[in-house]
């Protein structure tokens, strides 16, 4: 049997959502969502690897650099790993809106941890908030769950 993957959107699954038009900027202003751990302990449990997919257009905007970036998903590695959940790989599309094949709801960051983990994308599954999320799975042949303010809907 091949390894089953799941894709999590960041902002919204796993941390706290900003406010529309806001960004995650720094490190201090992650905050894990109660719920989210728990998840990724159980896909860990059922032997699926856990790959983060994240729009991240505050780069293209010059608000973070991707050394913030990198030190926000440190932040968000150490703190699940402290709850005993494991995130396999961070895929992150930083690039503005129509620029790129990388940008949610487009497939590039699904395409490329297909390629780099040799995924069975018909055999994962996508949690995300949006509907951009949702057109994605659909567009990549995922399962798709939806999460609405930390929890399942």
């Amino acid at each position: 049997m091949s390894t089953r993957y799941v894709f999590l959107d960041r902002d919204g699954v796993i941390n706290e959502s900003p406010a529309p038009g806001e960004y995650i900027r720094s490190e201090t202003k992650f905050r894990l969502l109660p719920n989210a751990a728990n998840w990724i302990r159980l896909f860990n449990a059922l032997e699926f690897l856990v790959i983060v997919i994240t729009n991240q257009r505050g780069v293209a905007l010059r608000l973070m650099s991707e050394d913030d970036l990198a030190r926000i998903h440190r932040k968000m590695l150490v703190e699940l790993a402290a709850k005993g959940a494991r995130i396999d790989d961070v895929f992150y599309c930083p690039h503005a809106e129509d620029s790129c094949e990388c940008r949610k709801p487009k497939a590039g960051l699904v395409y490329a941890a297909r390629d780099k983990w040799n995924i069975d994308l018909a055999h994962s599954l996508l949690m995300g908030d949006s509907d951009n999320d949702e057109q994605l799975a659909a567009a990549c042949g995922l399962a798709f769950v939806r999460v609405v303010d930390g929890h399942l809907a």
